[in-house]
């Protein structure tokens, strides 16, 4: 199998769909899910569609920080998928903002690539795992910064620095670096449901083996769920799997 890019899947993948009698509507956003007999979701546009069925694969967003110089600086220094973007910055200092797992992680993951990663957590100690904590201090191009708050990216035409605030000291300190991946988690594309369906507390839409959610004939896919792994192999699989759970539900019923 031949590498390559997201993007380039996903065009595949629209491509393939067109083979078959199957409507795309592109540029509508769902607005609104309701079960009166039959499902009828209502987009931005007024329009209402209705099925007896629906499957929900609206994905997530990276957490933003928010903080001074992030938009500005998108693509410009800023980057969110150390895995997609890390190679841009071989030989060059970068940071990564968060402590938990997916920090952690990046910053592993960057230390084999880049110059140096300095590591910013708003805790007093990081939230990893014990075993991505001890690969991480024993990396010789890592700093970990703890119980700071990230105060602004800054640059000119790129990121040029980092500035963050010790929380016990209120000292405002810089580093001067070429990248910032914000790393604080994801956030599922999620908030336009109602209560019915049921998610757990950070707004991911809880699924059953079938990938069906607590509203019978209502299946969703992907990273707006709680499976606890993100990557497109998995989401593409994902939704194989709420397929035919909708399938096997329209037979039943």
């Amino acid at each position: 199998m031949k590498k390559t890019e997201g993007p380039k899947l996903a065009a595949s993948l629209e491509e393939h769909v067109k083979e078959y009698d199957i409507d795309i509507m592109n540029l509508q956003r769902a607005s609104k899910l309701e079960k009166n007999g039959l499902f009828e979701l209502e987009l931005e546009n007024g329009a209402t569609l209705k099925s007896k069925t629906v499957i929900i694969s609206t994905g997530a967003r990276w957490r933003n920080v928010g903080v001074p110089g992030e938009q500005e600086f998108k693509n410009k220094g800023v980057a969110y998928c150390p895995h997609c973007d890390g190679p841009l910055f071989e030989g060059k200092d970068v940071a990564v903002i968060g402590g938990g797992n997916s920090g952690i992680e990046a910053a592993i993951d960057l230390a084999g690539i880049v110059k140096h990663v300095t590591v910013l957590e708003f805790m007093p100690e990081l939230k990893a795992d014990e075993v991505l904590q001890k690969r991480l201090y024993s990396l010789p191009n890592v700093t970990v910064l703890k119980n700071v708050q990230t105060k602004e990216i800054t640059g000119t035409d790129n990121v040029n620095g980092i500035s963050y605030i010790e929380r016990d000291t209120e000292e405002v300190k810089h580093i001067e670096l070429q990248g910032v991946f914000v790393q604080i988690g994801l956030v599922p594309n999620t908030e336009w449901l109602g209560s019915e369906v049921e998610r757990n507390r950070i707004g991911e839409i809880v699924i059953d083996k079938h990938n069906g959610t607590s509203v019978p004939g209502l299946f969703a896919a992907g990273d707006c769920t709680d499976n606890p792994y993100n990557q497109i192999i998995i989401s593409m699989g994902s939704g194989a799997n709420a397929s035919l759970g909708a399938f096997d539900y329209l037979i039943r019923n």
